[in-house]
């Protein structure tokens, strides 16, 4: 705090220069020169003796070389979270980046674009007849008249590329997408060929199971490219296996479905999602984290990770223990309540499958955790989490350090205002299973998916999460 004391003006003494032919004074040191050299005098004279160098023992040598990497990466769907994080880092070290966009209007679409050593190529991953089908029905078949996969814009993508990272979205026919880019990626004679999967957790069951797992429609479709990467002779020893945890990055205070952060009238978050509150769950900070790990398998090339696959997820959390960490970050009461998922606005219909298949999927574990399904598909790739993520990288942002420093500036992209009100009351407590508590279920027809709030309920006003890149 500044003094209440007025403080006099310090007098300054003007620079006395020495007087002609006059040597000027010598300098006085208080303590000794701080150096790890010998106290001894003989020093400088075995130090011309060991080294041919006439340079001064002070001098430190030449920093190597660091020539930029002499490669081109493919990356589809430049502008979802996975992409863009491993489009920045990769772009940053020198790697030419070749990536695919949709459009060029969202904030991600228009940063990766700008990027130094990026070339966008816009245009999507399916053709159609005429304008109408520019945004053909989530999850439609190859068979639709006016849809097929874009083989030009692919070919053009794989142009020159060494490396691939591909995480296919279901936006058109994925299945038939993810093909035509693994069929593009052994033309081009790629090298090393990392995709983005999940599992079919239907093939996963284990016999002890009461009854068969559920397949999730939208994570299926992952589990059918990669088989059929599997079956491609020269590509399939050069492809790598990346299952990503749940993304931090997910939260929102919006109402979407499964990871909304109900803000209560206290000012505290109420969390409301099918998993069982103490079996834990893999986590990931998507656009912090997947970069430089994706950077690193790269670099470790296919000695390392040829035909390998990688559960990417830096904690295990359950969901429990989640609220707590994000209740630390956020400063705000964090409450899990177990329950249905709770779909308030207008979502494809693809999603809303999804969402259906997956309250299906968990009511397995619903009063024996034990039955809970494995988040990636098996025990194996659970139980390697997170040390083989940190293998990969070893700075990774938690769930707690998100929600205080990432959170409430997505937040405020989206529109919301809660971070700059005083709540009164409010203290950090240690969650508790709130599943007998009631839920406000007011509904917001008007809010759909790609917007936020906005005063239209368009997503005008809340560019942040304009496209639904967010899920991927």
């Amino acid at each position: 705090m500044p003094s209440a004391t007025p403080r006099s003006a310090l007098t300054i003494r003007p620079r006395v220069p020495p007087a002609p032919n006059q040597e000027p004074p010598t300098r006085k040191l208080k303590h000794r020169p701080c150096t790890s050299l010998p106290d001894n005098d003989d020093f400088l004279g075995l130090q011309a003796v060991q080294s041919p160098r006439s340079a001064s023992a002070y001098e430190r040598p030449a920093k190597r070389p660091m020539p930029s990497p002499n490669k081109t990466i493919a990356v589809v769907n430049a502008s979802g979270r996975q992409a863009a994080s491993f489009i920045r880092v990769a772009a940053a070290v020198g790697y030419r980046v070749r990536a695919q966009v949709r459009r060029l209007d969202g904030i991600v679409a228009s940063e990766i674009s700008s990027l130094q050593n990026v070339t966008v190529l816009v245009g999507d991953l399916y053709t159609k007849a005429s304008p109408k089908d520019a945004s053909p029905p989530l999850g439609a078949k190859g068979g639709h008249p006016n849809i097929g996969v874009n083989h030009d814009l692919i070919s053009e993508l794989f142009r020159g590329a060494q490396l691939a990272f591909i995480n296919t979205t279901f936006w058109g026919d994925e299945v038939a997408i993810g093909k035509a880019v693994a069929d593009a990626a052994v033309k081009a004679n790629v090298q090393h060929y990392i995709y983005s999967t999940m599992p079919n957790y239907s093939l996963h069951t284990p016999p002890s199971a009461p009854k068969p797992w559920p397949s999730l429609p939208l994570w299926s479709s992952k589990e059918t490219i990669s088989q059929y990467i599997q079956s491609l002779p020269t590509l399939a020893p050069r492809t790598t296996y990346l299952y990503t945890g749940i993304y931090n990055n997910n939260f929102t205070s919006l109402p979407y479905p499964l990871f909304c952060m109900e803000l209560q009238p206290d000012g505290s978050f109420i969390w409301q999602a099918p998993f069982h509150p103490n079996v834990p769950l893999p986590w990931l900070d998507t656009e912090h984290d997947v970069g430089p790990a994706v950077l690193q398998i790269f670099k470790d090339g296919l000695q390392k990770w040829g035909s390998k696959s990688i559960p990417l997820a830096y904690e295990m959390l359950s969901p429990l223990e989640a609220c707590a960490a994000f209740s630390r970050g956020v400063g705000r009461k964090v409450r899990y309540k177990r329950g249905g998922i709770d779909i308030k606005v207008k979502i494809p219909n693809g999603y809303r499958e999804q969402l259906v298949a997956l309250e299906e999927l968990y009511e397995l574990g619903k009063e024996d955790g034990n039955l809970q399904p494995f988040y990636f598909g098996t025990r194996n790739l659970e139980e390697r989490c997170p040390e083989q993520a940190l293998a990969l990288w070893e700075g990774p942002r938690g769930l707690e350090e998100y929600a205080r420093e990432v959170f409430p500036l997505e937040e405020a992209a989206n529109g919301a205002t809660w971070m700059n009100e005083d709540v009164d009351g409010v203290e950090y407590v240690e969650p508790g299973d709130a599943e007998n508590e009631d839920s406000d279920d007011d509904d917001d027809d008007g809010l759909v998916m790609g917007g936020g709030i906005g005063t239209s309920g368009t997503g005008e006003n809340t560019p942040a999460r304009r496209e639904e890149s967010w899920l991927a």
